[in-house]
């Protein structure tokens, strides 16, 4: 019997270029000895209840949209007993896991990757009752991949995050926070106004924001908690070291751990991969060590 995959795909991610590139897709498919089920998204939340129903009927799963259409995938496919391997061609405005799994920019030569690589079993985050794929963050910024219109990301990419962001420097609003990690060895107490928990070398396009050596199958996430600062010079400080990718000690806290819990009084605005992650006074974090498998290159495949 013919191997059977399922391709579920976002056709308005990025600028909507999978509508010229479908056909040469399907077709690697196709030569690569599986019978393709396609199925575009029809709205939020669809990739991850197809996923959670139908994966279970498939050798292969890969999507294609942006980051928050493989957050979906990958929810899904965490809230199954049986798992199978992800495929995924990135086709987002910035797509940060893609480029630390080292995944191909060109759609055709990711579609390669997703049914000739092999298996790369990843760390996935729970957060609550949810799940994120590399990143949970909460303060500045983090809500402009979710409120930044579709049609501008289609139009400016990138630039368009950055513009969205400039806009939030002077309204900036903290957080009292406790922090505890290390299975609640490890208390952390303080005003911050940013805060993120990763499994990526890169983080809103930047590379090496977070640290240099980040390993995306360890069990450890890498934390970054940004103080809230108290005069203008303290602002810039922080930007400059954010520019520079340098930790200032002075005003951030990194560390690496397994598991941590947030604590609030008020609710804190979340972000999951980029996607909305709800309001939230209590968070609890747990890295699912090399929970599910996603497919990178091999060195020997020839993408062309």
């Amino acid at each position: 019997m013919r191997k059977k995959l399922l391709f579920i795909y976002n056709v308005h991610a990025g600028k909507e270029l999978i509508k010229n590139k479908l056909a040469g897709i399907l077709d690697i498919f196709a030569k690569a000895g599986y019978e393709i089920t396609a199925y575009p998204t029809q709205r939020s939340k669809d990739a991850e209840e197809k996923t959670r129903e139908d994966a279970g009927d498939y050798d292969l799963l890969v999507c294609s949209g942006g980051d928050g259409t493989l957050d979906e995938v990958v929810t899904g496919m965490m809230n199954r007993t049986e798992r199978i391997p992800i495929g995924y061609i990135p086709a987002g405005s910035t797509n940060d896991f893609a480029n630390s799994l080292g995944l191909p920019k060109n759609m055709l030569h990711a579609a390669r990757v997703a049914v000739r690589g092999e298996g790369f079993p990843c760390d996935i985050g729970a957060f609550n009752d949810n799940f994120f794929v590399y990143i949970a963050a909460f303060g500045i910024f983090t809500d402009v991949s979710y409120l930044t219109p579709q049609e501008r990301k289609n139009v400016l990419g990138h630039m368009a995050y950055v513009l969205e962001g400039v806009k939030r420097l002077y309204s900036i609003k903290s957080y009292r926070i406790r922090v505890t990690y290390d299975n609640d060895s490890k208390v952390i107490e303080d005003e911050f106004m940013f805060g993120m928990v990763t499994n990526s070398r890169s983080v809103g396009g930047f590379k090496s924001i977070i640290g240099k050596h980040v390993v995306l199958d360890d069990g450890v996430f890498e934390v970054t908690l940004i103080k809230k600062p108290t005069n203008p010079i303290e602002l810039n400080e922080i930007l400059s070291s954010l520019l520079i990718k340098e930790i200032n000690t002075k005003h951030m806290y990194t560390f690496r751990t397994g598991n941590l819990h947030i604590e609030c009084r008020e609710e804190i605005p979340w972000t999951l991969d980029g996607e909305f992650g709800g309001e939230h006074t209590h968070v609890f974090i747990e890295n699912h060590h090399r929970a599910v498998e996603i497919m990178v290159k091999k060195p020997e495949i020839a993408l062309k």
